[in-house]
């Protein structure tokens, strides 16, 4: 694998990757009471504690992009 294909892939990681990251935040703002009905089928959680995990887990997921996705994409742009 060549830098030119590595720097492809990871910059195809990090659009998709952010792209659902998008549809996540969106679907929790415009879905948000449907969704949490869905889970609480299968979760007991208090609408408080549904946010929190969610928000938490959108800034988790969003620093693993970042870290794991963006800046080796990044670094590789910067070296080629």
């Amino acid at each position: 694998m060549n830098v030119e294909t590595l720097t492809a892939f990871l910059g195809w990681c990090t659009l998709i990757n952010f792209g659902l990251l998008l549809y996540w935040a969106l679907f929790i703002i415009f879905a948000h009471d449907w969704t949490y009905r869905m889970h609480s089928r299968w979760f007991k959680l208090s609408p408080e504690k549904f946010d929190s995990l969610h928000y938490s887990l959108m800034g988790f997921f969003k620093m693993g992009v970042i870290i794991f996705n963006l800046v080796p994409y990044l670094a590789l742009r910067i070296v080629t």
